[in-house]
């Protein structure tokens, strides 16, 4: 027999299965329908099919629900992970800011003295310092003599008289700068206030 006539033979007995299982849902389809209005099933069927409609319903709603709160994890998880990134060297970072701060204090001694050569090697290791942390995110927070004091902002470690009417509440002096990693605080300004 050749690959065509078997291909023939298998098309025609799938067409003629395929018929008969049609033939038989036909005559299922019509008992249930005869049986249910013969018998007075009608009502029990519709009770059923309510019934089913309605754990239809209510798993619709459970799935619906489920889907909205893995997308809320999803979303709240994936803004977790930005902010872990964002910070992730926050503790690094926090320990290297007294180092910031003797670099600073270091170039302020200096510049009193005349060597330029040391001025300047100096100023390149804290230019290059302070540019390494800035590409990791730290921000210096923007603090001078004259600013308005906010609790929020700004730690007041004391309060003295006001040199002048203009500084009441005011800042006065700042004593240790502070600094921001991304949007958060890591270290508050160290300030003097006036009374």
């Amino acid at each position: 027999m050749s690959e065509k006539e078997r291909n023939e033979e298998n098309i025609s007995e799938e067409e003629s299965l395929k018929d008969q299982v049609e033939e038989i849902l036909d005559e299922a389809i019509g008992e249930a329908e005869g049986k249910g209005s013969e018998s007075g099933q009608d009502e029990d069927y519709k009770s059923e099919k309510d019934k089913l409609k309605a754990d239809l319903e209510k798993e619709k709603d459970k799935f619906l629900r489920l889907f909205a709160e893995f997308e809320n994890y999803k979303r709240r998880t994936s803004k977790e992970r930005i902010e872990m990134f964002k910070t992730a060297g926050q503790d690094v970072i926090t320990s290297m800011l007294p180092v910031l701060d003797d670099l600073d204090r270091a170039l302020n001694e200096i510049t009193k003295a005349k060597d330029k050569d040391l001025l300047k090697g100096v100023q390149l290791i804290h230019n290059k310092f302070k540019e390494t942390l800035r590409a990791k995110g730290l921000e210096q927070m923007e603090v001078k003599e004259g600013d308005f004091f906010d609790a929020d902002v700004h730690e007041a470690i004391t309060q003295i008289p006001a040199p002048s009417d203009k500084l009441k509440g005011r800042i006065v002096d700042v004593v240790e700068k502070g600094y921001k990693l991304g949007d958060r605080i890591i270290r508050y300004p160290k300030v003097v206030t006036g009374k």
